[in-house]
């Protein structure tokens, strides 16, 4: 019942795949011919036969069916359908739409190749010429999307089709749950004293004077010095672009600021200390180097900082604040704002497994009940930075077999799959008919497509007829 959603989810996927493997001048090329049409779309064989190769080539194998050409042959059925509906409908993608997705794309590739001019190399063409292989495909799978959403923008679930749902599903078939917890915690980061500061600062002068003299190459000094975890194994090398917001703002101004070559003074960002070498910079794209040191914290800022979380720890305790309010007011941590200090896991469920809490965690809620407030804990974070914490434990489920009480969300959102599965099923089989469709007799055995053959051969007997 899952075809639908699942064969959409890999050709979207693959879209993104694609398109960056089709740079790459390894590709092989396979002999060309159409093997399916839908209204003027056409499908080739290489379409087929390169989807399957990029599925391989993520490491997706064990993932395919026995004859996954077939797989491959209706999703690439499915997208032109959806396109061609999306004609049908005027829907469009705006040019400005468009273009920051291919903006995005090129940069996504711009980091995984090295760089702009290791990604032209590559690619044997420019970034302009890149940018427009993308469109056409990149706009197609936006209106596919865009269909699809409409088709599904009205499917919802009660909770008597969950419970319906629910009791269809053998109760030994039922998946069992380890224990899951709900927590949230109040994080602060103690900063450090002004001499660690300026000691610090001298010390990153001179790992600038070191390579400004030709002493040392500025790589040489990142895997030996800087604590950014993140970029230590590859010299410290980022690629930016002028319209990113994720980067800290004074490390993304000073980075901006420099010229081919250069090196920062130092700066001081919400991270720590950087100095900053900037080694190619085109138009708004630009590839940085940077050692970032973060000084240490003493015990005495530790301890000033326990006392600190203690006291909010005894005012949610006597009522006279909740800790949510706590978190929105106190909370050092970036993510808190848009979590109210909850922990989320993997999939961003707020409902996580002990295995994706950090070792100092654990033995902490371990004496907890839901409801307790923890005392101050000091722990390191993964900046390697010096945090203290109070944690709040809202909810503590018991290793279970799965049932409405306890896994109700869940349940909904899977009988909401299979809904949504049954309107695109029905939508399809209304819809196929409608479209002329050819499908090469090479396709003859894939029974996954049969009412895509039974659409062909209607279309083929309408052509017959007219002439």
């Amino acid at each position: 019942m899952k075809r639908f959603l699942a064969i959409l989810g890999v050709m979207g996927a693959l879209s993104q795949v694609q398109a960056q493997d089709s740079t790459q001048k390894s590709l092989k090329v396979v002999a060309d011919k159409i093997v399916a049409q839908v209204g003027d779309k056409i499908i080739l064989k290489s379409d087929i036969v390169n989807a399957i190769a990029d599925f391989r080539r993520q490491g997706q194998e064990g993932q395919l069916p026995p004859n996954p050409e077939c797989m491959f042959l209706e999703g690439q059925l499915i997208q032109k359908a959806l396109v061609l509906q999306a004609q049908r409908d005027s829907l469009t993608v705006g040019e400005d739409e468009l273009e920051a997705m291919l903006d995005n794309r090129i940069r996504f590739f711009i980091q995984n190749y090295g760089g702009r001019e290791q990604l032209e190399e590559i690619a044997g063409k420019s970034i302009y010429q890149i940018k427009e292989d993308f469109k056409d495909p990149i706009r197609e799978n936006k209106l596919a999307e865009m269909v699809r959403n409409k088709v599904l923008e009205a499917v919802k679930i009660t909770p008597t089709e969950v419970r319906a749902y629910f009791d269809k599903i053998p109760k030994d078939s039922l998946p069992f749950y380890e224990s899951e917890l709900e927590i949230s915690e109040i994080v602060l980061i103690p900063k450090s004293n002004k001499d660690v500061d300026e000691y610090v600062i001298r010390e990153m002068y001179e790992y600038k004077r070191q390579v400004e003299s030709g002493r040392q190459k500025f790589e040489n000094l990142v895997k030996l010095y800087s604590q950014d975890p993140g970029s230590r194994e590859t010299g410290g090398q980022y690629q930016m672009n002028r319209n990113d917001k994720q980067w800290d703002p004074a490390f993304f101004n000073a980075a901006f600021r420099l010229k081919e070559g250069q090196i920062s003074p130092v700066i001081k960002s919400k991270f720590g200390f950087h100095i900053i070498q900037m080694v190619a910079r085109s138009g708004d794209d630009a590839v940085v180097r940077h050692i970032l040191r973060i000084p240490a914290v003493t015990d005495e800022e530790i301890t000033v900082a326990k006392a600190r979380l203690d006291s909010i720890r005894t005012r949610v305790l006597k009522g006279d604040l909740t800790f949510s309010n706590a978190v929105n007011k106190y909370s050092e941590d970036e993510g808190a704002k848009f979590s109210g200090g909850q922990r989320t896991g993997r999939d961003g469920s707020t409902s996580i497994t002990y295995d994706q809490l950090d070792k100092d965690l654990i033995p902490l809620l371990k004496g907890m009940q839901p409801g307790d407030v923890s005392m101050p804990q000091v722990y390191t974070n993964e900046r390697d930075q010096r945090c203290v914490r109070i944690v709040f434990l809202k909810s503590r489920t018991e290793p279970h077999r799965e049932n409405l009480r306890d896994d109700f969300n869940r349940v909904a959102q899977r009988a909401l799959e299979e809904k949504k599965e049954a309107a695109l099923a029905k939508w399809f089989k209304e819809h196929i008919p409608t479209f002329f469709i050819t499908i090469d007799n090479d396709f003859a055995q894939c029974g996954n497509i049969e009412d895509w053959r039974k659409a062909a051969a209607e279309s083929n007997m309408r052509t017959t007829v007219k002439q």
